[in-house]
């Protein structure tokens, strides 16, 4: 839902080496303006500037209980996806074998966010080869999806809905890939509960039915699933899609053929034509989920993996190594430490410098070159860093290359979903897959029940732009994933959220808060949150004192304070192994995130 009409999804409570290898909790009490020596003013240089730590009181602990375990853990963006991937665990399969089983249910139980019409990333960690890859399941646009398809049309910019929106679906290609390569059971053992849960159907949650007031908006067959009548589903009844039970049978029977190039790819590519959008059966029969590298940061002794473009996953690495550059003396460490005003602020202003060169730059590398290797240079993120001053910025350009007219790329509501698993052997999987909108194009194929994507929306119709639409081409994803690996290469932390521009906001956040302040995962996750916006604009939860809040203030970031636990914040989840092989989980409250462990 867009930030401006999100409403309260809890009630208010107080209480490498960075190389591309391919190429608050409440509890802050003293007011602080520390960004390095940030008594005088002027830029500071990356040998003189720190990021500082204010003196605090003890942080009061989480909310939720907390889920550990010895063997096993899975964190999803339902609880009934959690409870899949738990017993798939529970009965012998591998951390892959629960992801794919828990994405697949949560196609079913957050349609808007999510489903076999959406896209996909994620990153795998082998345990036994200790070695992280990225599967890029986005799909391309058609072979008609020219500008001049376009403009013929009438359009002088990119559709944000509709069926000129829609570019072909990956999430089956990324289900398929990865049970091929890391799973141990066969896709149709993991659609199994999703397919239940269409036929039978499940009771639609206080949460799901607050979403689904968006749902009149659908063409008639997504209203006749969502809003019967015109009136949107309410809380305990219960949602039943059999067009899509069929549909994932069809999929557990026959494969990804079936979607790509088969009868569900049929179905859905003559809908759209008819509907006048651009893709063809041919489209879907092309498409294929891409295995490659991450990126990675050094980080405090760790390793952090994300994806690469067309994800946004760098703007995270960007943002932490620039954080990294002020300096990280006068940090105080351990139990009860939170993330000062001065941290605050670094993270972003940080995140002002990394956005001005995704803007300018994240595209499909497939058809332009995307200079990674230099967006994640040291010596250029220590030149970036030297820009920031004690006072937010307006506005920061590219780095670097001829200025682009066009702002910040098309945004979707934050309606996507996080998964993560975690098994015995020490196998991991970070996994995230989505819509973009709500309700992505507003368009239910109504043979298949599939929601379809409006991932076009991230193209561009401006000219020279390197995410120009293009026929074949992945258009730019805010999707991105993360994991944390120790110094040997081990997993140490899954983490992921939600949030379309908030993810890497939200990831660094929570990144800094379990590795400086030693808080553990459900701590971090509670833990209060900012999403800057445009300009100095800075959405900032109330759970952060006044005196913080202040201090935010008197640096020129113009906040706008939100109560209670909502979903503009994100739904950040966290499994992190600690010492004696402990794996210890956090869910979020402000969606629907649920946690197990054994």
């Amino acid at each position: 839902m867009p930030l401006a009409a999100a409403s309260n999804r809890r009630p208010s409570r107080a209480p490498r080496r960075l190389v591309s290898r391919f190429a608050a909790a409440a509890g802050v009490t003293v007011l602080g303006l520390f960004l390095g020596a940030c008594a005088t003013s002027g830029d500071p240089t990356p040998g003189e500037a720190r990021v500082g730590m204010e003196a605090e009181a003890p942080f009061a602990g989480a909310i939720r209980p907390e889920v550990s375990g010895l063997h096993g853990a899975v964190v999803a963006g339902h609880p009934l996806a959690a409870a899949a991937g738990y017993e798939v665990l529970r009965a012998g399969g591998n951390a892959t074998d629960a992801a794919v089983t828990m994405a697949g249910v949560l196609a079913v139980v957050r349609p808007h966010m999510n489903g076999v019409g959406g896209d996909a990333f994620a990153l795998f960690l082998d345990a036994r080869e200790g070695q992280v890859e990225a599967l890029n399941a986005s799909g391309r646009a058609g072979a008609l999806a020219t500008p001049a398809w376009f403009e013929a049309r009438g359009r002088q910019t990119m559709p944000g809905s509709g069926p000129m929106s829609v570019t072909v679906p990956g999430a089956v290609s990324a289900w398929a890939a990865a049970l091929e390569r890391h799973g141990t059971i066969s896709l149709a053992r993991a659609l199994e509960p999703a397919i239940r849960l269409a036929e039978e159907g499940f009771v639609v949650t206080a949460t799901l039915a607050e979403d689904l007031a968006g749902a009149t908006r659908l063409n008639p067959a997504g209203q006749d699933l969502y809003a019967p009548g015109g009136e949107p589903l309410r809380a305990g009844q219960v949602l039943r899609n059999p067009a899509l039970g069929r549909t994932l049978r069809i999929l557990a029977r026959d494969g990804p053929s079936a979607m790509y190039g088969g009868e569900i790819g049929e179905a859905l590519a003559s809908f759209l034509e008819a509907e006048g959008g651009a893709l063809r059966v041919e489209d879907f029969a092309v498409h294929s989920a891409a295995w490659e590298a991450p990126l990675v940061l050094d980080l405090l002794g760790r390793q952090v993996h994300t994806t690469a473009p067309s994800s946004q996953g760098f703007v995270l690495l960007q943002t932490l190594g620039i954080v990294e550059a002020l300096g990280w003396e006068g940090l105080g460490r351990g139990p009860g430490a939170s993330l000062s005003p001065g941290v605050l602020h670094a993270l972003v202003e940080a995140k002002k410098l990394a956005f001005a060169d995704r803007d300018r730059w994240l595209a499909d590398p497939a058809h332009v070159g995307v200079p990674v290797d230099r967006l994640l240079d040291r010596t250029y993120l220590a030149e970036r860093a030297a820009l920031i001053t004690a006072q937010a910025a307006e506005e920061r350009t590219a780095g670097f290359g001829e200025p682009l007219d066009e702002g910040s790329p098309a945004e979707g509501d934050g309606d996507t979903v996080y998964l993560m698993a975690v098994d015995a052997d020490g196998n991991a999987v970070s996994w995230i897959q989505s819509l973009f909108s709500s309700f992505g194009s507003g368009l239910v194929e109504p043979t298949t029940g599939i929601v379809l994507q409006n991932r076009g929306a991230g193209f561009t119709l401006q000219p020279g732009h390197p995410n120009q639409v293009a026929p074949g081409k992945r258009p730019f994803h805010t999707l991105m994933a993360t994991l944390v690996t120790d110094a040997g290469g081990a997993f140490e932390i899954a983490i992921g959220t939600p949030g379309g521009h908030g993810q890497s906001q939200t990831v660094a956040q929570g990144i800094l808060h379990l590795l400086l302040s030693d808080r553990s995962p459900q701590e971090a996750v509670e833990a209060p949150r900012f999403r800057s916006e445009d300009g100095r604009v800075l959405l900032i939860e109330d759970r952060y004192p006044a005196a913080f809040r202040d201090a935010l203030a008197q640096r020129g970031h113009e906040l706008r304070v939100r109560s209670g636990w909502t979903a503009p914040f994100g739904n950040l989840q966290i499994i992190r192994r600690t010492e004696g092989g402990v794996l210890r989980t956090g869910a979020d409250m402000r969606r629907e995130g649920a946690a197990l462990a054994y």
